[in-house]
């Protein structure tokens, strides 16, 4: 019995692409997801989601492909980045008394 440290129990392990695409070339063959599963250490569950995803991707099963996925979440990321960079500068621009109007406009000089 092995004991999963703390991190390993929350963040899921990757494959690389090499290894999923054997393990679905196995389950193609006629071999079953649970002994494939065991026989890799691998969950079943894991296997019937790269296979579901396979189906996206060759345009069999209706679905968000990997490649607009990952767009989509390297976008995400950036938005958050740009959000967190916005907070920051509104809140120097609040310390330093210079707030702008949200609409970009500036103040009238005197």
């Amino acid at each position: 019995m092995t004991i999963q440290q703390p991190s390993e129990a929350l963040m899921p392990r990757s494959y690389p692409p090499e290894f999923r695409r054997k393990v679905l070339d196995l389950v193609a063959s006629g071999r079953k997801v649970a002994e494939v599963a065991q026989l890799l250490g691998i969950s079943d569950q894991t296997i019937y989601v790269w296979r579901r995803q396979h189906l996206i991707d060759t345009g069999q099963l209706p679905g968000t492909n990997s490649t607009d996925q990952s767009e989509l979440a390297a976008a995400r990321k950036r938005i958050a980045e740009l959000e967190a960079e916005l907070a920051i500068h509104r809140r120097a621009a609040e310390l330093l008394g210079e707030v702008m109007s949200p609409k970009g406009g500036s103040r009238p000089s005197a």
